[in-house]
């Protein structure tokens, strides 16, 4: 789909994946308040994937998030770990994952996003930029938050187990 006035197609992004800083206000919700807030999220655009977007920890509620055992490979930026969100008896399992010490090696800047909280929009309450409420990108494995100013076809869509 070609993209409209103030819209980006995924299949502009680039392989390898860019970092980005985001202008707007980022929001996470979960346990029925905001967990993470900030102004200084940073996003990862890639072929075909809805942006993943990073937050520092300093802007997250540290005392929920619980790293788990749970790790996976990005041959772009490396290992990241998946963490539980836990509140009293509550928790949301694998709800967000953080690359402890991202690859350098390519000179995207990916060591950026070192510490930085990134969320799974299927598994918590809600993630916003500005003010848009984001759709989960589909698949279940992938964590891209899509926005109205995304067009696709997008991985992760039905159909797309292939790409």
């Amino acid at each position: 789909m070609k993209p409209g006035p103030g819209q980006e197609s995924v299949w502009d992004f680039p392989r390898p994946p860019r970092l980005e800083e985001v202008s707007a206000n980022v929001r996470v919700t979960a346990f029925g308040r905001t967990i993470a807030e900030t102004a200084r999220a940073l996003r990862i655009v890639e072929t075909a994937g809805a942006p993943c977007y990073y937050l520092p920890p300093a802007d997250c509620d540290l005392p929920l998030l619980a790293r788990t055992s749970e790790w996976s490979f990005c041959e772009w930026k490396g290992v990241a770990y998946a963490y539980d969100l836990v509140d009293g008896n509550a928790k949301i399992r694998a709800a967000a994952w953080s690359y402890p010490e991202p690859l350098d090696d390519l000179g995207a800047g990916y060591e950026r996003i070192a510490g930085y909280f990134a969320f799974y929009a299927a598994r918590v309450d809600g993630c916003y930029v500005g003010d848009e409420k984001v759709t989960p990108q589909g698949g279940g494995y992938y964590g891209g938050w899509i926005t109205s100013s995304l067009t696709g076809p997008i991985k992760g869509d039905p159909g797309s187990g292939n790409w």
